[in-house]
């Protein structure tokens, strides 16, 4: 379906004569996982530059503390593997993607242990981890600090390669688009406004997780890619699918730190304030349900008995193999000055993972010529309506690894630099930014949370659509601004695609709605711009 936010093409008016231009083959935007392996692979025979927001190892990856699936254990198979991530996603998987992804992911693990990742082992043997929606143990882990390590070796083999240059500290504000074909991205270094020009790029900048009050994100993940994406013309997919975390520490002025899917794996349990074990109430797998079911029995258990939180228990763990399979979580106790082994950790569901994203293929490219995506900004079919937990760093790795070779294998004519844009903007007079953003932010997590009804979504376009109107017609000059924007975008577009979902799936639950609806709904919900506002509003030869 067409959409429109009040938005222009470019966010800050340029003219490509009057900026510094850096030319390259690839260019990747974000230094994740995926943006890692993407540049590992596009290097081989192109020059790579990765541009990202902060220092390379400032992303959503790092913080991945559960760990990555991969069916290598001898008494796993790939065909289990699959059938989990299939069930997980409700019917709205696409089989092909999850099986070239599984199956390719398999060897994607070992190629990480050959670069030097150190998976926790038992007696010298890798150690496998059940986690919910699994049927068997197959999770890999670096304790509960996974996302670090991978994001560690991957960037060890990158700085090693002659071919990739990495610009850190860059926010990477539109994407240049010459007809209908993505040639480079502006971006601002942190003094002054630039240009990069490649043959193509791929988009790899994580998850717009900010958008909610409550969340288990880094503050990066602002969905700049998709804003970026957006504006460009690309289509987005399955914007309405926003993955919950049921578990992270719930403190009055912590930050939402995450607690491990593992915990609950290695018989963690979640308790009401009375006490009482509750989930086998609400999902035969109890504990171990799928991560869109524990969060809503959390809430309504939180209703039942009146309390703002539940209690993970692991006052039963032995304490030696708490310390050693979760030292993330020890560290995280002792910061606060809670006592694990005596008494049960206060905990409640934060926006967590974005299923949807821009719309990519197989090998990564979207509805643009020359834009790739990959990882968390990218929707490729491949979790469906709800995400297996660990599946995501295997995507990263996957699709990477495709975004990178195929990328690596387009070839233009040089663009020229006789390109502006001109966008009639004004000053930001009046508008208060953080504001704004802490209003976003509380309006997203009570309207468009985990438990969504059609008149509160609509309530919430309504506004966040009053608020566009006049913040997307400011031309900012710092990333606070450029973030505020690109927040404000896609809460739009996912309160609309919400709405339009009349049903509950996976991690879309409408109240008014209840039940799921295949013969209406068994199908993706896509979004783009007005094409012809986008083509009124290209850079032109000046």
């Amino acid at each position: 379906m067409n959409a429109h936010v009040d938005s222009p093409r470019y966010l800050v008016p340029f003219d490509l004569r009057r900026l510094r231009v850096l030319e390259t083959d690839v260019l990747v935007v974000g230094s994740g996982l995926a943006a890692l392996r993407a540049a590992i692979e596009a290097s081989a025979s192109r020059r790579v530059v990765v541009l990202t927001k902060r220092d390379v190892m400032e992303c959503s990856s790092r913080y991945a503390q559960g760990g990555i699936a991969a069916a290598i254990h001898e008494q796993d198979t790939l065909e289990s593997h699959i059938a989990d991530t299939l069930a997980t996603g409700y019917g709205l998987c696409d089989e092909r993607i999850v099986r070239a992804v599984v199956t390719e992911g398999a060897d994607a693990v070992r190629e990480l242990i050959a670069w030097g990742a150190a998976f926790d082992r038992r007696d010298g043997a890798l150690e496998f981890a059940l986690e919910g929606g699994h049927s068997r143990p197959r999770v890999l882990h670096r304790g509960d600090e996974t996302g670090l390590e991978l994001e560690r070796t991957l960037t060890r083999v990158a700085r090693r390669l002659k071919n990739v240059t990495f610009l850190e500290h860059t926010f990477a504000v539109d994407l240049i688009t010459k007809g209908r074909v993505c040639r480079g991205v502006l971006f601002h270094d942190g003094r002054q406004l630039r240009a990069a020009l490649a043959d193509a790029v791929i988009l790899a900048t994580g998850g717009a997780g900010q958008l909610f009050r409550e969340t288990t994100n880094p503050p990066v993940a602002t969905g700049d890619g998709l804003g970026m994406a957006y504006r460009a013309g690309a289509e987005l997919m399955d914007l309405e699918f926003m993955q919950f975390h049921p578990t992270t520490l719930y403190l009055a002025g912590a930050s939402r730190s995450l607690i491990s899917e593992a915990v609950r794996g290695a018989t963690g349990t979640l308790r009401d304030r009375h006490g009482r074990a509750f989930m086998k109430d609400y999902h035969p797998m109890g504990d171990l349900a799928p991560r869109d079911v524990v969060s809503r029995s959390m809430l309504q258990q939180m209703l039942k008995t009146r309390d703002t939180q539940v209690y993970l228990d692991i006052t039963h763990l032995p304490r030696a193999a708490v310390k050693r399979q979760f030292p993330g979580l020890v560290a995280l106790c002792r910061r606060f000055g809670l006592d694990w082994v005596r008494r049960p950790l206060p905990v409640r569901p934060a926006a967590h993972y974005m299923i949807g994203g821009v719309r990519v293929d197989l090998n990564g490219r979207t509805t643009v010529p020359g834009l790739y995506a990959a990882g968390e900004c990218a929707a490729s079919g491949f979790h469906g309506a709800n995400r297996l937990a660990s599946n995501s760093l295997l995507e990263c790795l996957v699709l990477g690894r495709r975004a990178g070779r195929h990328a690596a294998g387009i070839f233009r004519r040089p663009m020229g630099k006789k390109v502006a844009g001109h966008p009639r903007l004004q000053p930001p007079d009046g508008i208060d930014v953080i504001d704004l953003r802490n209003s976003l932010k509380s309006l997203m997590w009570r309207e468009v949370g985990i438990e969504r009804s059609g008149p509160r979504l609509v309530e919430a376009d309504e506004r966040m659509s009053f608020w566009a109107s006049y913040v997307m017609q400011v031309a900012f000059d710092d990333p606070v601004g450029w973030e505020l924007q690109n927040l404000v975008t896609i809460g739009v577009l996912m309160a609309r695609n919400a709405a339009q979902r009349r049903e509950s799936r996976g991690v879309h639950y409408r109240s008014d709605f209840p039940a799921r609806n295949d013969r209406t709904w068994k199908k993706h919900i896509t979004i783009k711009a007005d094409a012809a506002r986008i083509a009124a509003q290209q850079p032109r030869e000046s």
